[in-house]
């Protein structure tokens, strides 16, 4: 156990090295260098790279490699109040911008339909959209949306990627609140191809109702987040 465990503690603090070494955007050597390097298992390098992936010191690119990120900047916020990715951005001076963008009108899967508690034959339109952050992807988003409530005609006009903000502007139907769910995963393959990065690299998740001030559901959403560029707290009182 003590030799496993000195083993891991100078595997990190090789990589830490190596990280620390490293200009961002510099790409790292290959994993069957790195493992050849540190005299460990493929297997045992992956889980210790995957902890400074975490937190966003480097990011792997699919068929790529993996490359040095040292974010300058990180969005902070507290949950206590919904704001756009823009908004949080905007507050500490860090550019972002829309990336990959689909916008898909269709008829709503059965989760969408259970969420939005509308009829499976009722039309939707999904908007899936890469957020890039310091010329990286940073979050992606999906929101599912009754046609009712957002238009494929108003996204076409200074869409720049948040879909709260959008309706926001437009003023109907009136916000109240939402509820979301947070949660750890690893990234799944449409997730990983869009935002460029490994299958099963770990991503924070928001899955989010918005309700109307009628009570109504009018946006089902799943948010994924590259550690590293973001970090959220909760002001909990006493």
């Amino acid at each position: 156990m003590v030799s496993v465990l000195s083993t891991s503690q100078r595997l990190h603090e090789n990589l830490a090295r190596l990280i620390a070494d490293s200009a961002p955007g510099e790409r790292l050597p290959s994993e069957p260098e790195l493992a050849r390097r540190m005299s460990v298992s493929r297997a045992t390098l992956r889980e210790a790279m995957r902890a400074f992936e975490t937190q966003g010191m480097i990011y792997r690119r699919q068929g790529s490699g993996t490359y040095v990120t040292h974010p300058t900047q990180v969005i902070d916020s507290g949950l206590e109040v919904l704001q756009s990715i823009e908004t949080l951005a905007r507050h500490i001076g860090l550019p972002v911008s829309l990336g990959e963008l689909h916008i898909d009108p269709r008829t709503p899967t059965e989760e969408e339909a259970q969420a939005l508690n509308i009829e499976l034959e009722s039309g939707v339109i999904c908007v899936r959209r890469v957020i890039m952050a310091q010329d990286h992807s940073a979050a992606y988003l999906v929101d599912t949306l009754p046609e009712d409530v957002l238009s494929p005609k108003a996204l076409e006009v200074d869409f720049t990627g948040s879909v709260l903000d959008l309706l926001l502007k437009q003023g109907n139907p009136p916000l109240a609140s939402s509820r979301c769910e947070i949660n750890a995963v690893t990234a799944s393959v449409d997730v990983a191809r869009a935002m460029h990065i490994q299958r099963g690299d770990v991503l924070l998740r928001f899955v989010a109702y918005l309700y109307a001030g009628n009570g109504r559901v009018v946006d089902y959403s799943y948010s994924y987040f590259l550690p590293g560029y973001f970090r959220f707290h909760v002001v909990r009182r006493v």
